[in-house]
């Protein structure tokens, strides 16, 4: 039961088959189980979600069902606020955080039905290390390998079966990066999609919050229910929600995928890139048709831009705290912080010319395609220790390992993460489709069709 999707279980929900309190309490024993070892939930709320599962019990049996989500136990990132409940975001600074308000996609959950099964452990201020005074989520599939960056909560409880869905963001990799190396799908929407009000800030311009799902509909489902234009948030676009799962079951016959062979495979382990490349063949052997692009010549020198951009916003951001209390900050983020309040408006503007310029380029290589294909990380999990995900910031660190994810941040374009088989080590690699602006309904049918072609996701990990 742990493991089925959203899709499945909705069905049998409405039909009264399938108690949303017997599915909550059934999440909660495992949650119980297996996250004394796995540590994803930074808090649990029991009694919350007990109470939510009998109203959806109680409203579905009175004729009153709200949809694909109404009965389901989700969680969320620990950086969305959630009224009267602790949100930390990953900071001990943030520890006695309790908001008086829901964030917009908490409240939009909450009214379509959804149980909440409490908040997720993430990295500190969701950049890549974690505050010492809070835990580290392990990688479901393997001990001590890396969960994937800030929503790490996030893709291990999805992919260990500790929640059917849960809510990460992306600033710069971060939905698909822990749903690439724990084996779910993660989509990360077009920037203003999605209401950013009361979800704390990494980098203001950069960030995104979306779904982490078993299934590309799935994913489309709770992007259905969190997506539209908020008054508390005036970076959200006006457009209509359309359909997220408008384009299921359409095929790709004819769909122009883009492809850069040199890109794509360039400095990945071979059995990694061996399982992306086999992942496009796949989409051509479904009608697709396979267009050889190529991606602009300024992308290394637009990579750098990411850090001053990130860790000057962030420094913003956290002004209020930061440097007063820096001594709570762990020592990761506190010297990102620190680098953000060390550059100037010169060097942010530089930064921000070279985003703009990688955006153009970006557009260029996708003119004339439907989507791009590409890998979702630059690498799958790899062992890690607590000294080195604590903190201070790796001498080793470059930001060409972000090359797959950051572009679609710089332009906010929709992404979709799918997995596409394990690598000659047994971990999870993963394949990714990017759509141009508004494309999210494109994305959920291109991932349908390719898991209607593969078996990959229904690959889970040994717990």
């Amino acid at each position: 039961m742990h493991f089925k999707t959203i899709s499945e279980l909705a069905p049998l929900i409405e039909t009264g088959d399938i108690s949303p309190v017997e599915l909550a309490q059934s999440q909660l024993d495992r949650i119980d189980e297996l996250d004394g070892t796995l540590k994803t939930y930074a808090t649990v709320t029991a009694d919350l979600a007990l109470e939510q599962a009998r109203q959806a019990e109680q409203d579905i049996a009175g004729g009153n069902y709200q949809g694909k989500l109404h009965g389901i136990p989700i969680a969320v990132k620990d950086l969305c606020n959630t009224a009267g409940i602790k949100t930390m975001g990953g900071s001990a600074v943030f520890a006695d955080n309790i908001p008086d308000h829901d964030a917009t996609v908490v409240r939009k959950l909450r009214e379509a039905g959804a149980v909440s099964l409490g908040k997720l452990n993430m990295t500190e201020g969701a950049m890549g290390g974690y505050n010492p005074k809070l835990q580290i989520p392990e990688n479901p599939w393997r001990p001590s390998h890396w969960a994937g960056a800030s929503s790490s909560g996030s893709g291990s409880a999805t992919a260990a079966g500790l929640a059917y869905g849960t809510l990460g963001s992306d600033t710069g990799g971060s939905i698909r990066h822990p749903a690439a190396v724990c084996g779910t799908v993660g989509l990360k929407p077009t920037w203003g999609r999605v209401s950013r009000f009361g979800v704390m800030d990494l980098a203001e311009s950069l960030d995104h919050v979306g779904p982490l799902t078993r299934s590309a509909a799935d994913a489309g489902i709770m992007l259905q229910a969190i997506s539209g234009i908020d008054p508390n948030d005036p970076t959200t676009l006006p457009q209509n929600v359309p359909d997220m799962l408008y384009e299921i079951g359409k095929g790709v016959s004819g769909l122009k995928i883009g492809w850069d062979h040199e890109y794509a495979t360039s400095g990945l382990e071979p059995s990694f890139a061996s399982a992306v490349e086999q992942g496009v063949k796949v989409m051509e052997g479904l009608g697709a048709e396979i267009v050889e692009v190529k991606f602009p010549e300024i992308m290394r020198e637009a990579m750098e831009a990411w850090p001053v951009i990130c860790s000057t916003e962030a420094a913003m951001a956290h002004s209020a705290t930061f440097p007063s209390r820096s001594a709570e900050y762990g020592p990761f983020f506190r010297e990102w912080l620190e680098n953000g309040s060390a550059h100037s408006a010169t060097d942010y503007a530089k930064a921000h010319s070279l985003r703009l310029a990688m955006n153009g380029g970006l557009r260029n290589t996708m003119r004339g395609i439907d989507v791009l294909a590409g890998p979702s990380t630059a690498k799958a999990s790899y062992p890690v220790t607590r000294d080195a995900l604590y903190g201070p910031i790796p001498t080793d660190r470059v930001p060409w390992d972000s090359r797959f994810t950051v572009p679609f941040d710089f332009a906010g374009l929709p992404t979709i993460a799918l997995p596409c088989g394990l690598d000659d080590n047994g971990m999870p690699v993963s394949l990714q489709f990017s759509g141009h602006h508004l494309a999210e309904p494109l994305l959920v049918g291109v991932g349908d069709a390719f898991e209607s072609a593969t078996d990959f996701h229904n690959l889970h990990p040994p717990v």
